[in-house]
């Protein structure tokens, strides 16, 4: 049994902007961070186009930011919360250029990009990886920080609240408290109980539910079903952000590679295999319309043309510029035989984010006593029905400082609990047919894909969540008799998640944002589809 001050489940930027705040202000406090791979894995690595912010004054505003997140979030963004980031957004990039991040600049001046949906040029990045180089300055930051340790190769397996100490907890209480997690200790396969006095849930997106996916694998949904397990508060759990334009590759990969948004605003174009514009049919910004609207698109022709993907054309940009913006993008058409200043580039939208997840106020707090939650795990307000890009980022940074600055003050008040039983794992055995998990993940994966995916119908819908019950019923009967497995866990995660996006489309009969039902096409109103 451990004990630690506060517990970091995730070691992404949401997770590390917090530890490495409270860990600078409260040298006193012990700081454990859990990764169930290795801390440079994380989606945050992924994150391509960069980080939105306003920049620059004399073109720019508060008020144009927060006009368009407002407008991709299609009415369902909480508008306090969008102050609320756009207007802290600035100074915790400030923050993160402090401690090291690199943005590219032209001279003296940061070179701003533009994605779908902006309105202005306020986009922050570094080439093409952006998160790479954020993730990378945030761990040479803690390398500095001896009161943060950073657990590699550690799997949370389960929240602890008074359930585990025989209680009945249903999502009717209004007391639920966390005292810490199970986990996996991967090198020792030993599950450690690890109490702490605040937790914080940051374990990223769940991507990973479905066939095609820019996340990396690790991207199952973990946070967001161990919240669900507890009996915390979920909502918009339908609203699952498709990138328009992952790389088309026949040969399949995952993840799926992307191919930034900042390419479109760079001045790509979108076109059918004959070379033919189509963007104009479905909005007046075209190319560089919020991705709901562009995923749509995408997804409309191919199936009305019956092609396997769309096309983005770049052979009319300077190949300078374009190879010094995008070198990772460049490479990787080249490696495929794709030439992207002489060859259309061939995109698929692939699933990409979860705009919903665990509920959380203005500071990041959930329904569960002493325990936050920041990042894409959460459900904030900020992005409502759909995300607008390169929000992400920063709005893990503004939770994670507002989570910090309650925690360091709440923190000696509260006591690590007492009583709590160690995992019993009596009556379970090593796994005897690793396909029953492999083939149940497959299963989910297509499920998901073909039901649930961009377009959904009633019928789908449907469908989707009777083939998930027996996938649940099959896996819960699993957990309960084999030993845990990294594998199985995460099969019980995303099925998890399965059954949350499923339910929540059942629930909003209205097509909206990124959740369009062709049983309900129109716009009706409704407000958040809350999962108690």
């Amino acid at each position: 049994m451990v004990k630690t001050d506060i517990l970091v489940v995730g070691a992404g930027i949401a997770g590390l902007t917090f530890a490495l705040k409270t860990a600078h202000r409260r040298p006193d406090l012990k700081i454990t961070v859990l990764t169930k791979t290795n801390r440079e894995e994380s989606n945050t690595r992924y994150a391509q186009g960069g980080v939105a912010a306003v920049w620059d004054f004399e073109t720019d505003s508060y008020k144009k930011h927060i006009e368009d997140t407002l407008d991709a979030g299609d009415g369902l963004c909480d508008e306090d919360i969008v102050e609320i980031v756009v207007k802290e957004g600035p100074e915790r990039v400030k923050e993160i250029i402090e401690w090291g991040t690199r943005f590219d600049k032209h001279g003296a001046e940061y070179d701003l990009g533009k994605e779908g949906g902006h309105s202005e040029n306020r986009i922050l990045h570094y080439k093409d990886y952006t998160g790479w180089e954020i993730l990378r300055a945030m761990l040479e930051k803690a390398k500095t920080m001896p009161n943060i340790e950073i657990h590699d190769h550690f799997f949370a397996v389960d929240l602890i609240s008074q359930h585990h100490l025989g209680h009945v907890v249903t999502r009717l209480n209004t007391n639920i408290e966390c005292y810490g997690a199970y986990v996996l200790d991967l090198a020792t396969n030993h599950i450690d109980t690890i109490l702490a006095k605040i937790t914080v849930v940051a374990t990223g997106g769940a991507g990973q539910v479905y066939r095609s996916t820019t996340n990396p694998v690790i991207a199952t949904g973990d946070g967001i079903a161990m919240a669900y397990r507890m009996k915390g508060r979920l909502e918009n759990m339908e609203f699952v952000q498709f990138h328009p334009t992952s790389l088309f590759n026949p040969a399949g990969e995952n993840p799926a590679f992307l191919v930034s948004e900042a390419v479109r605003g760079f001045g790509a174009i979108l076109k059918s295999k004959e070379n033919e514009e189509f963007m104009h049919l479905y909005d007046e910004r075209k190319s560089l319309a919020p991705r709901d609207i562009v995923a749509r698109a995408i997804d409309n022709e191919m199936k009305k043309r019956g092609d396997e993907h769309m096309c983005l054309d770049c052979s009319h940009l300077d190949k300078e510029k374009f190879i010094a913006h995008f070198p990772t993008i460049y490479e990787k058409c080249m490696s495929l035989g794709i030439d992207p200043m002489k060859d259309l580039i061939p995109v698929v939208p692939a699933a990409h984010y979860v705009c919903g997840g665990i509920k959380t106020d203005e500071i990041g707090r959930t329904s569960v006593k002493n325990m936050y939650a920041c990042g894409e795990c959460t459900s904030s307000g900020l992005h409502g029905a759909n995300r607008l890009a390169s929000n992400s980022l920063l709005e893990a940074m503004v939770f994670a400082h507002r989570i910090f600055e309650e925690v360091v003050e709440r923190v000696d008040n509260i006591e690590i609990k007492a009583g709590i039983p160690q995992w019993n794992a009596e009556s379970t055995s090593d796994p005897k047919e690793m396909v029953l998990i492999t083939q149940s993940m497959k299963e989910l994966k297509e499920i998901m894909s073909n039901y649930v995916g961009i377009v959904r119908s009633n019928v789908r819908l449907k469908r989707a969540a009777d083939r998930l019950l027996l996938l649940y019923n099959e896996t819960e009967r699993l957990y309960a008799t084999t030993t845990l497995s990294p594998q199985l866990m995460e099969l019980r995660n995303l099925i998890t998640i399965g059954y949350l996006i499923t339910t929540s489309a059942q629930m909003r009969r209205e097509s909206r944002g990124l959740h369009y039902t062709t049983d309900y096409p129109e716009k009706l109103g409704f407000a958040e589809t809350v999962l108690r």
